[in-house]
């Protein structure tokens, strides 16, 4: 199971008509299909995802903001909607290979609009506690309203043959067994594609019990975590902001708070306001591990190389601000430079916002004192958030990233002082994009680049009370091991 399947349309796959207003089979009079707003805004949102190869994060929010001005829409379907959305979109993978097994035809060949109403019927039959009855006629309603009467038959035959076996039952029969192919096994049992097994499991190490628990945790719903910018908000008021039972203390960072599940941040006067924000608190152990790195001499400029969407840069501002330092966030895409200012304004300290390429950097060289580059990447730290990216990702994508990659942390390398500190991070655990694009810059690896000289520093006495970092020097969080997004962060100090 490399690839969904579900990028070939097929117009005239489980094709039908909707039939005559007034005529029904067997003279029964027509009956006009059940709109049901929350399916028809899950079925909306997945369509966007598919067919603009949008970011569920960025659509759905929109769709139920409108549902809800539209009245007749309250908090419960929110929930449920961004439940069939994101439970859809997690278990897409594990819910294809079930469906194959139902139909007499290839899934490619089924058109996608269908694909999108049968995975959401299949996961309120096998992943929500839906009853099935409920489950299947709530679909095949849906599938009258958006496909037509005659591939709502198709829906229903289908479902009903999915309805015959519960989860477990199902795996048993689609999954190969994890002794004849493990990784095949894995990714239909967790809905990853192999490839994507096959790298995290290289990148974790260890034997089954650890992929597994991995696996499990992309399949999970985040937190929502916050962070209190330093000298303009504290967990404090975010605590008392959200009552006894609405928040609870971050894990690790001290700038950090949970969400008890259904809260809503911009309710928020200290996130309205930005004194505080959205940020998974392994962002803002990335952010304050750089902060807090041991420097010598000066300690007056600090830069954000690759600052969109301005989460790291708004939280590295506020520390620069309490030390009497300076922030130069530099984002190249100027729509995302635009969020950076939005997410700086109001820092009491000193800042400044550009649109700049970080590989071909306006500064000059060793104009700073300590550097971060979050680098473009897979993004496979953040399956949980972005469930869909697993399934757009290829492997050839990360020989694209590479030479970006190395090329920004050779900028960075170069934009600091001797002695000054740069912190290489990246939301992904991928060797390739990690401790292999470090060791490419500092050996000279790569297109005609010299070695660089510079010295690792060990990451983890810099995050204080954070288990299981391994060997150092460099860290990679996990979220089955910290409930963090999978960051990678390597620390480097110039030395010539």
């Amino acid at each position: 199971m490399n690839d969904s399947p579900r990028r070939s349309p097929n117009p005239g796959a489980g094709k039908g008509s909707k039939p005559n207003a007034n005529a029904g089979q067997g003279g029964k009079p027509y009956r006009r299909p059940k709109k049901d707003p929350v399916r028809i805004l899950a079925f909306e949102a997945l369509r966007a995802v598919d067919e603009r190869d949008a970011y569920a994060n960025l659509v759905l929010p929109p769709l139920l903001r409108k549902a809800r001005e539209g009245g007749n829409f309250d908090t419960r379907d929110a929930a449920l909607a961004t439940e069939l959305v994101y439970g859809t979109l997690r278990r897409q993978g594990t819910y294809d290979a079930i469906i194959a097994a139902c139909i007499d035809r290839p899934l490619r060949e089924v058109d996608p609009p269908v694909l999108d109403v049968l995975a959401l019927g299949a996961h309120q039959l096998l992943g929500t506690r839906i009853p099935t009855h409920a489950a299947v006629s709530a679909s095949v309603e849906l599938a009258r309203v958006v496909l037509g009467d005659g591939r709502a038959k198709f829906v229903n035959a289908v479902l009903r043959k999915i309805s015959a076996n519960d989860l477990d039952g199902w795996l048993e029969k689609v999954a190969p067994s994890y002794e004849d192919d493990a990784e095949d096994h894995l990714a239909v049992v967790y809905s990853h594609p192999r490839w994507v097994v096959s790298a995290l499991w290289d990148s974790l190490g260890g034997g089954r019990a650890g992929i597994e628990d991995l696996l499990e945790a992309d399949n999970e719903r985040p937190e929502v975590t916050l962070v209190a910018r330093p000298g303009r908000s504290t967990t404090d008021e975010l605590l008392d902001a959200l009552g006894e039972d609405g928040g609870l203390p971050g894990r690790w960072s001290p700038y950090a708070v949970r969400m008890a599940e259904g809260g809503e941040p911009g309710a928020l006067d200290a996130v309205r306001d930005g004194r505080a924000g959205v940020q998974d608190e392994g962002s803002q152990l990335v952010a304050a591990a750089l902060a807090n790195a041991p420097l010598e001499g000066r300690d007056e400029r600090w830069l954000d190389g690759c600052a969109g969407p301005g989460g790291k840069a708004a939280l590295l501002a506020a520390l620069a601000a309490g030390r009497g330092a300076a922030l130069l966030a530099s984002e190249k895409q100027p729509h995302r430079a635009r969020l950076v200012e939005r997410a700086l304004a109001g820092n009491p300290g000193p800042y400044q916002v550009i649109a700049a390429d970080g590989t071909r950097p306006p500064w000059l060289p060793g104009s700073f004192d300590r550097v971060l580059v979050d680098v473009p990447c897979s993004g496979l730290g953040a399956l949980r958030r972005r469930p869909e990216a697993r399934w757009r990702r290829r492997p050839e994508d990360l020989e694209g990233f590479a030479p970006l990659q190395r090329g920004l942390l050779r900028e960075a390398l170069s934009a600091v002082r001797i002695g000054g500190v740069v912190g290489y991070a990246t939301c992904s655990p991928h060797l390739a994009e990690t401790r292999i694009v470090v060791d490419d810059v500092l050996k000279g690896r790569g297109g005609d680049a010299e070695p660089v000289e510079a010295e690792w520093i060990d990451v983890r006495p810099l995050m204080p009370g954070v288990a299981g970092l391994g060997e150092g020097p460099d860290v990679q969080l996990w979220p089955h091991l910290h409930g963090t997004d999978a960051m990678y962060l390597a620390l480097l100090r110039r030395t010539a």
